[in-house]
């Protein structure tokens, strides 16, 4: 191979290189922008709006049958029966 060829061979897969990256940057920029202010608001607004059991100090202690994760009483206990 001589030198031409290769750095003609080199050159292209630079170019090619540059494209897939400018590809990238293209789809990057085209996803869907939400503004900082807008994300944190919606946040603020889900978790005033979202009961969360495991907060006491917020949403007080949960109902017996409310709490997600307690431990399922199905009726079967370690009576020894």
């Amino acid at each position: 191979m001589s030198s031409r060829t290769n750095k003609a061979m080199m050159s292209e897969l630079k170019m090619r290189r540059l494209m897939e990256h400018n590809q990238r940057l293209r789809e990057e920029l085209a996803r869907p922008r939400v503004n900082v202010s807008v994300a944190s608001m919606n946040l603020i607004n889900h978790c005033q709006a979202t009961k969360d059991p495991l907060i006491h100090s917020i949403w007080g202690a949960p109902q017996k049958g409310e709490d997600p994760y307690s431990p399922v009483d199905d009726g079967a206990c370690c009576s020894g029966e």
